[in-house]
């Protein structure tokens, strides 16, 4: 058994796959199908990110049911080190991929903070933020290389189970690969969609949308603890006057 099909028999085996293993992207063997690909792509040499145990980190801080909000990018960082399974997070030291620059900018912009000095999001995970991508790998130097690999199945599922569940939810679509899931989500809920983060995207609307102070409101007005957008990046709240 190759370290990716390792990988996804120790996610379906955990208590992080509750609520998730369910889905038929697991019980039709489809992951099996992918697992299987990327391990015969890692004997091939290529380097797969994130690692094995990472692939499915997005997955195991919450159920579907305790998901407040979605953030939907397209796929990992393809420069080794930077991903780590979740979507937009970069884990460690070193400097901060471009699109996660603009994200936590426009999150200072958004809530009037000083600028985050770290960008693990491990501490929105942990609050119910599923950070996802619509492609959960990719190699090295090469962005976007796995966005027909099989995962965007499992992607239009997660969306679903989500969005078909009884607690309000904000669901932020960054980039035309997740703006094409719009219509999986249940008009119920919020959508907030924009333009890729990426400084290379073509449609510059995503610095200024507020998404964060935005999905915060309707949360609240929906009876929904919001999100601490502070937590774990190594800032401070605005100053009350």
């Amino acid at each position: 058994m190759g370290a990716y099909a390792e990988a996804l028999d120790g996610f379906l085996t955990s208590p992080a796959s509750a609520g998730w293993r369910d889905l038929p992207f697991f019980t039709d063997r489809e992951a099996g199908r992918v697992a299987g690909r990327l391990d015969h792509l890692a004997s091939a040499g290529a380097m797969i990110l994130p690692k094995p145990a990472d692939v499915f980190a997005a997955f195991a801080p919450a159920r579907p049911a305790q998901v407040r909000v979605v953030v939907l990018g397209q796929d990992p960082y393809p420069t080794p080190g930077h991903a780590h399974g979740l979507a937009f997070s970069k884990a460690g030291d070193g400097p901060l991929p471009a699109s996660l620059k603009r994200i936590l900018r426009e999150l200072a912009d958004d809530l009037g903070i000083a600028p985050p000095t770290s960008g693990n999001l491990n501490g929105w995970a942990g609050q119910g933020v599923l950070l996802l991508n619509t492609a959960l790998t990719t190699e090295a130097g090469r962005a976007g290389h796995h966005l027909k690999l099989g995962w965007q199945s499992l992607t239009d599922q997660a969306i679903v189970a989500v969005s078909n569940g009884a607690r309000a939810t904000a669901f932020l679509l960054w980039g035309d690969k997740a703006r094409a899931r719009r219509g999986l989500v249940d008009p119920r809920h919020l959508v907030i969609e924009s333009a890729h983060p990426s400084p290379l995207a073509v449609r510059g609307d995503f610095l200024g949308s507020r998404p964060f102070s935005r999905a915060n409101a309707f949360l609240v007005a929906h009876g929904v603890e919001p999100v601490d957008w502070l937590a774990g990046l190594g800032t401070s709240p605005p100053q009350q006057s």
